[in-house]
């Protein structure tokens, strides 16, 4: 399908959508921290990368990655318009969270990422954790 609006405007008009986080995701890995009584997690500490969920004793950083915006090799793809530019921002989804491995790891952090295609596999999620 062809895009109604010039590129000018579809700039526009995606330039004024904000992220509002992945909460379908985090609602799901939510149900299987509680499912299992994992405890001592928190939300929306000030970390690199802001996780998903974070273990402050232990050190731990909790991702889930949604498999479109960071492209697993699994289910990602490409749209057909464009795939320039989308392969562009996916590779630099990917090379951000590699920074941002990086940059918690070397703050003594330990970073465990999910893809979104995993959360179905409850029990495998909680044993990893």
């Amino acid at each position: 399908m062809t895009d109604t609006f010039t590129r000018r405007k579809r700039s526009q008009v995606m330039a004024a959508i904000h992220s509002t986080g992945n909460k379908e995701t985090e609602l799901r890995l939510l149900a299987i921290l509680r499912k299992h009584r994992i405890a001592g997690w928190r939300r929306q500490l000030p970390l690199a990368g802001k996780p998903d969920f974070a273990f402050p004793r232990q050190r731990l950083a909790l991702f889930v990655d949604g498999c479109f915006w960071h492209g697993c090799p699994k289910h990602s793809r490409i749209p057909r318009s464009n795939q320039k530019y989308w392969r562009a921002k996916i590779a630099r989804n990917v090379a951000r969270d590699k920074r941002v491995r990086i940059m918690l790891n070397q703050a003594g952090w330990r970073v465990i990422r999910f893809w979104d295609h995993q959360l179905g596999m409850a029990s495998s999620v909680a044993a990893r954790i």
